[in-house]
């Protein structure tokens, strides 16, 4: 896999990938009622997201790449399962509320993440974590109350479900960090695809949705994989501090392809969802301010 050891190249790779991501919301928004075919959408999507990781991973490791599948362990399948039903409960949730409520929530995972290695783990929450934690979840309470009142509630609790999906993936990885990354995402994929033909199967529905929405399922997968693989190869040497404020542009980005007009969707989020999101984006700042000389670097592999 290509290596960039070089930081000022490393970060402009990892805010393209956040880009690629924040592409998710404005694709989902142009379906053709997207609540209607969550099944048919995770089909498609999970088979695009195993079928073009596997292709990454047989150009990158050769045809013993399917060994990575052997060594998987439970581990893997936590994370797939975990990462899987994140991908699950993300279209329930946008198809449920605002993208910027969907995104904000997604954007709390590092404080759930650090949650799940204080309790399975035993790893160490300092107290200043402690205060971003709180902070983030004024700001998510401050979103329920708005949702409640607008009918939303649902929306939000999805968006919970999947940030906590997304946090069991990443700490089962911390768990067993021998775990081929990209092949437990490849799980993933084939999770939500096996589990929407269960559902397509049980409830006698079309797999198969109107050409437009097809090409947007597999627009949508084509956007993650790239933008994972993107991912890994610019946080291999970014310290965590400084991708916890990257993973920002996804958030941000996602906010603004929903609401500017010229796109067609004009999307405006609510009062207290720019107040509860201004809570977790100081939230998430002091947080990397407070874990600068951390110097652990993430990567996919």
């Amino acid at each position: 896999m290509l290596d960039i050891k070089n930081e000022k190249l490393a970060i402009p790779v990892v805010v393209f990938a956040g880009l690629l991501w924040s592409f998710g919301p404005l694709v989902v928004r142009n379906m053709d009622d997207p609540g209607l075919i969550p099944w048919q959408y995770l089909f498609a999507r999970g088979l695009v997201i195993f079928f073009l990781l596997n292709i990454y991973l047989f150009f990158d490791e050769g045809i013993e790449f399917y060994k990575n599948y052997l060594r998987i362990g439970i581990a893997g399948i936590i994370g797939g399962v975990g990462l899987g039903t994140a991908m699950i409960t993300f279209i329930w949730s946008i198809t449920n509320t605002s993208a910027a409520i969907t995104l904000l929530c997604l954007s709390a995972m590092p404080f759930i993440t650090a949650l799940l290695g204080f309790l399975f783990l035993k790893e160490k929450i300092r107290p200043s974590v402690w205060v971003a934690i709180f902070v983030a979840s004024i700001g998510v309470a401050i979103m329920a109350f708005d949702s409640v009142s607008i009918g939303s509630l649902n929306g939000l609790i999805y968006g919970l479900a999947s940030a906590l999906g997304f946090s069991i993936f990443s700490v089962s990885l911390r768990w067993k960090k021998e775990t081929p990354k990209f092949t437990t995402v490849a799980v993933a994929g084939l999770f939500c695809c096996l589990f929407s033909i269960a559902i397509l199967i049980q409830k006698d529905l079309n797999f198969i949705s109107s050409s437009k929405n097809q090409g947007l399922f597999a627009l949508h997968g084509t956007l993650v994989c790239l933008g994972l693989i993107l991912y890994s190869i610019g946080s291999k040497n970014l310290p965590a501090a400084e991708l916890t404020l990257l993973s920002l542009t996804e958030v941000i980005g996602g906010i603004f392809w929903v609401w500017i007009p010229i796109l067609g969707i004009n999307e405006i989020p609510t009062n207290n969802t720019i107040i509860g999101g201004f809570l977790i984006f100081m939230a998430i700042i002091y947080y990397s301010l407070v874990i600068k000389n951390n110097r652990r670097f993430i990567g996919l592999n």
